[in-house]
Order: C-alpha cells, then sequence, then structure tokens
C-alpha cells in the first residue's frame, strides 16, 4: 500500500488518471509482485511441517497475503483513480464539491493540499518531496555511499554476524509446557513447584501391552529391559503386585486356570490397578498396562527416545506414552524441519527472483537478505529467551516472506534505476522507497506492539520474533543491501552511461512539450498570476 501510494505521489499531476494509474503500477507492480509471491510461497512451503498449529496457521496467512495482494491492485488502484479525478477537478478533500475559481488563496499550497491532493512542483508536474524522502534523498542517501560510511557498514555487519551465530549456536529446542497457559494460572506454580520440590524425578510413563500375553509365567522380559535403563527408578505394575499377594497368600498362579481364578479376589483388594486391566466377554486379559518412574538424568528428547527405542526391541507389542510426549516429539524433528523448510524456500525465492528480476547480483541480494535476517531473527531470539518450538518455528516461517520484502524493493529500485553510477543507483533508490520502508515498518511494529504487555507467552513470542524480523529486514534493507550493491556492482560502460544520458535528453523534452500541451486554462491562468513561467 505505502509502494503504491509513493509511486502515485511522484506521477505527473497534470496528467490524465489512466496515465497517472498505468505509471504507478508500472513503477511499482513488478515490485510488490515479487514481495507477495516470494511471501506465499514462503508460507505454503511451511505447509507441508508435520506439526497441525504449523500447517494451519501458514495456510491462513498465506491465503490472507494473496487477498491483500489483489486488494491493492485493484481496490486501492481504484480509490486512487477516483482520488486522482477528484483532484484533476479540483473538488474538496472531504466534502468533494467543486472548489469555485475565484477563491482568493487558489494558488496557496493550502489550497494544492486541500484541493488537489499536495503541493506540486509547476516546472515539473510532480508532487512537492515529503520531508521524508527529502531526508533520505540529499542526506541518508550521499552519507550511507560516502566510502568511511560503508567501512563503518561493513564491520558493524561483521558484529551483526557474529553475534548471531553466538545466538545459534546456543540455542534450545523444546517447547516448555508451562509456557503455553498465561502467566497467572495455577499451572505456572504447579509447575515451579514440582521442579523446585521434586526435581529428582520425572515422567511417569505408561507402558501399555497391546496384545494377550501369559502373565502367569515369566514376566520379566516385559519391564526388566526398562528397569535396566538409567533414567528408570522403578516399575508400577499390576502383575508384579498380583505375584507378590500370591507369594504372600500362599496361592499358587503358575497356571492359566489359577491366573483368572485368583485374579478378581486381588482387583477388589486393589481397585487402583482395575484400570490398568482391559478384560474380554470372557474374562480373559487382551490389554493391559504399566507405568515406569523416570529420573531428571537426561533430556526430555533423549529420555523419549530410549523408552521407545526399548519397547521396540521387546518381543512383546508395547506401547510407550506420555501425555507430555506431544511436546517432547518437537524436539526430534524440530530443527531438522525448521532447516529444510527455510533453506527451500530461500531456494524457490531465490528462483522466483531470478524470473521476476533477470539481474543475477539482485536475486542474489534477496536471497543472502533473507539468509541473514533469519539468522539473525534465529541468533536474537535465543539471546531473548525464546526456544526454538512449534510456536517460534511459524512465526520463523512468516519472517521468511516479511525479509524479503525490505531487501526486493531496494534490489529492484537500484537495478531498474536509470542513474549510471553504482552510489548514484543507491541514493536513487533510497530516495524512492526509503519512506515508504519505513512507514511499512513502523505501521507493522505498532500493530503488534500491544502483544508485548500480553500474559501469555505465545503472543509476546510472536511480538518478539515479528519485532526482530522488522528490525533486522529495515537494517538490512536501508544499510546493508544498498552498501553491499554499491561495492559489489559491476559498472556500467561508458558507451552506456551515454546512451542514458541522451535517453534523459530525450525524455526531458517528451516531457516538455507534453507538459505544454497538457495545461489547461485555469492552470495557465495561475501561471501567468504567479509568474512562475514567464
Amino acid at each position: 500500500m505505502f509502494i503504491l501510494i509513493s509511486c502515485w505521489q511522484r506521477t505527473h499531476v497534470l496528467d490524465s488518471v489512466c496515465d497517472r494509474l498505468a505509471d504507478t503500477y508500472r513503477e511499482a507492480a513488478v515490485s510488490i509482485s515479487i514481495t507477495t509471491l516470494t511471501d506465499a510461497l514462503a508460507l505454503f512451503l511451511g505447509y507441508s511441517s508435520p506439526f497441525g498449529s504449523v500447517r494451519s496457521f501458514c495456510l491462513y496467512v498465506g491465503v490472507s497475503v494473496c487477498f491483500c495482494y489483489f486488494y491493492s491492485i485493484t481496490f486501492l488502484g481504484a480509490c486512487m483513480a477516483l482520488n486522482g479525478q477528484r483532484e484533476a477537478e479540483n473538488k474538496h478533500w472531504f466534502t468533494c464539491a467543486k472548489t469555485p475559481e475565484d477563491v482568493p488563496s487558489r494558488n496557496s499550497k493550502v489550497f494544492s493540499m486541500c484541493c488537489v491532493g499536495g503541493h506540486y512542483n509547476r516546472i515539473t508536474g510532480k508532487e512537492e518531496t515529503e520531508a521524508m524522502s527529502y531526508i533520505f534523498e540529499r542526506v541518508y542517501g550521499p552519507f550511507l555511499t560516502h566510502k568511511l560510511t560503508k567501512a563503518c557498514v561493513l564491520v558493524m555487519y561483521a558484529g551483526y554476524l557474529a553475534v548471531s551465530i553466538y545466538g545459534c549456536c546456543i540455542l534450545n529446542e523444546g517447547l516448555d509446557i508451562k509456557n503455553l497457559a498465561v502467566d497467572d494460572s495455577y499451572i505456572i506454580d504447579y509447575y515451579n513447584h514440582q521442579r523446585q520440590y521434586f526435581s529428582e524425578f520425572s515422567c511417569n510413563v505408561m507402558v501399555a501391552v497391546k496384545q494377550p500375553f501369559p502373565y502367569w509365567g515369566n514376566d520379566e522380559h516385559l519391564h526388566s529391559s526398562f528397569e535396566s535403563l538409567s533414567f528408570v527408578n522403578n516399575t508400577l505394575a499390576w502383575f508384579t503386585s498380583y505375584k507378590n499377594h500370591a507369594n504372600a497368600s500362599n496361592l499358587n498362579i503358575s497356571s492359566r486356570e489359577a491366573f483368572y481364578t485368583h485374579l478378581p479376589h486381588f482387583l477388589e483388594l486393589n481397585p487402583m490397578f482395575r484400570q490398568d486391566i482391559n478384560l474380554t466377554v470372557d474374562g480373559d486379559i487382551q490389554a493391559s498396562r504399566f507405568f515406569l518412574q523416570t529420573l531428571d538424568q537426561t533430556t526430555m528428547k533423549d529420555m523419549m527416545i530410549g523408552l521407545r527405542k526399548t519397547a521396540e526391541e521387546c518381543p512383546v507389542e508395547l506401547l510407550v506414552f506420555h501425555p507430555a510426549f506431544i511436546y517432547f516429539d518437537q524436539y526430534t524433528v524440530i530443527t531438522e524441519n525448521t532447516v529444510q523448510t527455510i533453506l527451500i524456500a530461500v531456494v524457490v525465492m531465490l528462483v522466483a527472483s531470478l524470473i521476476l528480476i533477470p539481474n543475477p547480483l539482485c536475486s542474489i541480494c534477496v536471497a543472502f537478505a533473507v539468509c541473514s535476517v533469519i539468522t539473525g531473527v534465529t541468533g536474537f531470539m535465543s539471546l531473548w529467551g525464546i526456544n526454538l518450538d512449534s510456536i517460534s518455528m511459524i512465526n520463523l516461517v512468516m519472517s521468511i516472506g516479511f525479509s524479503v520484502d525490505f531487501s526486493a524493493h531496494i534490489s529492484y529500485s537500484f537495478v531498474s534505476s536509470t542513474k549510471s553510477d553504482a552510489n548514484e543507483k543507491a541514493m536513487d533508490a533510497l530516495a524512492h522507497l526509503g519512506n515508504p520502508i519505513v512507514q511499512g515498518a513502523l505501521s507493522t511494529i505498532l500493530g503488534v506492539v500491544v502483544l508485548s504487555a500480553s500474559g501469555s507467552y505465545i503472543f509476546r513470542t510472536f511480538f518478539k520474533i515479528v519485532f526482530l524480523v522488522i528490525v533486522f529486514g529495515l537494517l538490512h534493507g536501508l544499510v546493508f543491501i544498498p552498501v553491499f550493491l554499491t561495492v559489489f556492482t559491476i559498472h556500467m560502460p561508458k558507451k552506456e552511461k551515454k546512451i542514458h544520458k541522451n535517453n534523459v535528453k530525450d525524455e526531458s523534452h517528451l516531457f516538455s512539450s507534453h507538459f505544454s500541451y497538457r495545461y489547461d486554462i485555469n492552470v495557465a491562468k495561475s501561471f501567468v498570476q504567479d509568474n512562475d513561467v514567464l
């Protein structure tokens, strides 16, 4: 939206609405199409994630991005066309009533801003440069392209990259269960007290025997392999208690008949084991379960993998389960899946950039910016206390698309500039797109800043990662990428420079003829009164 409006403001005020809208789309359509395509591709690629929450988020946001794109190039364009017609007819911006021609202040800046839409230069036919655009063109651009500034930027980027890589190396994996609750929930106190007073113990894991088994025989191999693990403290099994009861009561349960004969009496004495046995209509045990008390001597990932591997090696069909395993499963695939999704997205965006921007340097800069921003976001989110889990993965996939916007706009404006010198190209790109990029970044941060005060870890994580993406994306788009483009770009030959100069002269001549032809009688009168052109 900001890019389209910025391009509209740089068109000739006295041209027809069709010409102004055509110039707007010619300059902005490719740039916003690239960013939309790469955003949507990154999100739809995230739909291949094994996590249902990530798939739902990526599908929803991907469709929303496409909708916003078509909304901007259709409805927003129609609104700009209607506003252009209002400006051409000198109608008031609020009442849309036609302004009388004999208004005393007709030629003032206030009249131009309220009725025409902005105070424009009567020599060039364009609106006056805004303060921010003027700063980017006359102050920031020359400052950034100075040799000393470029050297400082390169040193600053080296420091940024070093801190980011360090953060990536200390990044923790997995989702802490208590982070799913709000800060004032009693669940937080429960997990804090459990960690404080019972930190020696971990999960009480259930092991289900999924098939009929001769429990009256040798059942040692059901639990002995688990008890040999270093992180298993003890086993709570109904069949072990049943055998202890039989030994204490001098009962012989070594046969099938005796086992089932004395079982009902044992369950009456120990009703807590009733839910651990699943009986058929005939009274046979078709499935049962027992529990393992684990110790907090290893990571949740290693504990879960070790228990599952032991269950697979057992000749009996076993199932190892705990309600927290749904969160521990993230430890096994989160890093691999995140890296895979990001790499595929970067490759796809590189191909899309090469197709839409037939300039290898620009496409490489876009892909480089994406990788650099993702590295920075991942490293700094680790330093900010955020783990790599399904929640942060959602935001990282989304940030792939966000990180493209800043670099793609600047890179495309750089390669499409008519200037011949690399520094002038960079200054031209910053003058045209610096202000709308800052507007887009600030509007995004303002849209999510309220989440920073949320009592939920999920919302705070969303704010933190979006904030990092916007800040680092803005830093790359307005600082790093312009400097890198001026340092690594290939200068144009002198012959091409001469052609460009001639083209500029021809365009200025055509514009001057077109400009004089398009003046209507009212504008001509105002020119004569102001004595500007005579």
